[in-house]
């Protein structure tokens, strides 16, 4: 108590404006456990940014931690080019105080002699990532939360090949932000005549026209311009780039939801703005039955992950999960490359994570693709595409999270391009007579009946933190015996990376003689453990109930 507590003291002096000293002075006459918490740690800059709730403190997301990360950032980026003329690209979403964090990042980034190029408005973060390479910056910064709850804001930061962050960059920014210690060593921009670069409707042209050479079934298409698509970006960014592509690609009847097209950081129409949950597409849903639509499409704040959902055969809409998406994308993009004779040349190669599902190697196996599992981040697939890149092909990778991106042009999740394949794919199974629903049991009945599942186990604050570290020490010093009554063979564990050949990390799998695969790790984003379930065979419904009961 008295180490916070002298934390929270010391954002009583000059170095902090009047408003956050003023609010810290109510906290320490407040609740204890609330001045704990936002003081009992400095906000962690880990290997892809900062996540935090929103508010005064050093475990919160405000513009002191805010510019003590960015000035770690620059003096990061002076260390390694000098004298060289140095640039950055910023966007931010719809949330609460994003372009707020945004103009601060951009003035402490001006103020330490770097160039800003700063979107107008609103941008997804699929966009800023193809910005990056576009624009010829040597990195990039993303504003936002993704599908966090609404008081959660966030900083993306991403490296000169579109990419987010990794070694060693990551590690060594990391190291320059921990030597920011105090706001008096952030160059915040009090100088008028120091202005970011704005962009907008170049960049949007350029990045539209770059997804749509990836699409595959235009012709089917225009034969089927007219079907029926709701479309929801949940108060976030996907109205700047879904439906304009949607449109570019020739859907002339792409429905909306009024009241998620209004861009808020307050998110009035969700509890979540998650396109994994089927309460934040409820609305979108509900939508598509009262005109007819056959195909719902979602995408999250930051417009990187997708929701869809579709009619099963009986008529009834039904959410799709990530893993069933990829599916769908990794057998559509396959079938397709594989007519049009592009898996001829050039070596083509796909990505997927370790958690993501195995009907993906099956796919992949009929076709002869290569398929590299990485760990889970996109950045991790992206370090697969840089690995190859000028030698080989990237067809297209995805992960469990709904997150899917085809092509190189964005080196993160992307929802435009990914909603441009699954309309497009709807086009091509209608000239067939089949749907969405029925192609994807056509394909079980070829590869076979791979479920997945998911539980997660949330535990908030300082001592809930500690709790998610127990168990994973717990499991590492007693793994389970048997996963729903079949007996466990294998066990990996990827902090020992000699054995794995993958970067360590907090990372357990344990695998069972019937093929059953469980997967546990703490989420990077959140304050909860995760726990991934996969198994294949006609009682998979069956076993993934044993197994989160088994987990829970």
């Amino acid at each position: 108590m008295e180490q916070y507590m002298a934390v929270a003291k010391s954002w009583l002096s000059e170095s902090f404006d009047e408003a956050t000293r003023k609010e810290v002075a109510e906290l320490i006459k407040g609740d204890p456990k609330e001045l704990e918490d936002r003081f009992y740690r400095t906000l962690e800059f880990g290997t892809g940014g900062l996540r935090g709730i929103m508010g005064v403190g050093t475990n919160r997301m405000n513009k002191y931690t805010v510019g003590m990360a960015t000035q770690g950032l620059a003096n990061y980026l002076k260390q390694l080019y000098g004298d060289k003329p140095t640039s950055v690209v910023i966007s931010y979403d719809c949330r609460n105080n994003s372009r707020y964090f945004a103009d601060i990042t951009a003035g402490v980034l001006l103020k330490s002699g770097i160039k800003v190029f700063l979107f107008e408005d609103i941008r997804p973060t699929p966009e800023l990532s193809f910005s990056i390479r576009h624009l010829g910056c040597n990195a990039g910064i993303m504003i936002t939360a993704s599908h966090n709850p609404k008081q959660y804001n966030g900083y993306k930061v991403f490296w000169e090949d579109g990419a987010q962050i990794v070694e060693p960059h990551d590690r060594n920014i990391i190291a320059e932000v921990e030597k920011i210690t105090d706001p008096s060593q952030v160059k915040f921009n009090d100088d008028p005549a120091l202005k970011p670069v704005m962009i907008g409707a170049e960049v949007d042209k350029a990045f539209l026209d770059s997804i749509y050479t990836l699409m595959l079934s235009l012709d089917a298409v225009k034969r089927h311009s007219d079907m029926k698509i709701v479309y929801t970006p949940l108060h976030g960014t996907g109205s700047r780039t879904v439906y304009p592509f949607l449109d570019m690609m020739g859907f002339k009847n792409v429905i909306h939801v009024p009241e998620q097209d209004v861009n808020s950081g307050d998110f009035p129409t969700v509890v979540s703005p998650n396109p994994e949950e089927p309460t934040a597409m409820k609305m979108a849903m509900e939508k598509a039955d009262e005109v007819g639509a056959d195909l719902v499409l979602a995408s999250d704040p930051d417009a990187d992950r997708i929701g869809v959902a579709v009619r099963d055969d009986k008529g009834k809409l039904i959410l799709l999960n990530g893993n069933q998406i990829l599916t769908i994308l990794f057998a559509y993009m396959l079938d397709r490359w594989n007519a049009l004779g592009k898996l001829k040349t050039g070596d083509p190669f796909m990505v997927k994570t370790i958690v993501s599902t195995r009907m993906a190697d099956a796919i992949c196996a009929k076709y002869n693709v290569p398929l590299y599992s990485v760990l889970t981040g996109f950045k991790n697939i992206a370090t697969v595409v840089r690995e190859f890149e000028g030698k080989r092909v990237y067809i297209g990778g995805g992960e469990e999270s709904n997150g899917f991106n085809p092509g190189d042009f964005v080196r993160d999740k992307d929802s435009a391009a990914s909603c441009g394949l699954l309309a497009e794919c709807a086009a091509w199974l209608a000239d067939r007579g089949q749907t969405v629903y029925g192609y994807l049991q056509e394909l079980y009945k070829e590869f076979g009946y791979y479920k997945e599942g998911l539980t997660n186990i949330y535990r908030a604050g300082k001592e809930g933190a500690a709790e998610i570290q127990k168990i994973m020490k717990d499991y590492r010093e007693n793994p389970p015996k048997e996963l729903a009554g079949s007996k466990v063979v294998k066990v990996i564990d990827y902090l020992e990376t000699e054995k794995t050949k993958l970067p360590k990390s907090n990372v357990l799998q344990f695998l069972a003689d019937d093929g059953t695969i469980v997967s546990v790790r703490p989420s990077g984003t959140e304050p909860k453990i995760k726990f991934y379930f996969g198994v294949r065979g006609s009682d998979a419904d069956e076993r993934i109930d044993q197994l989160k009961q088994q987990f829970a």
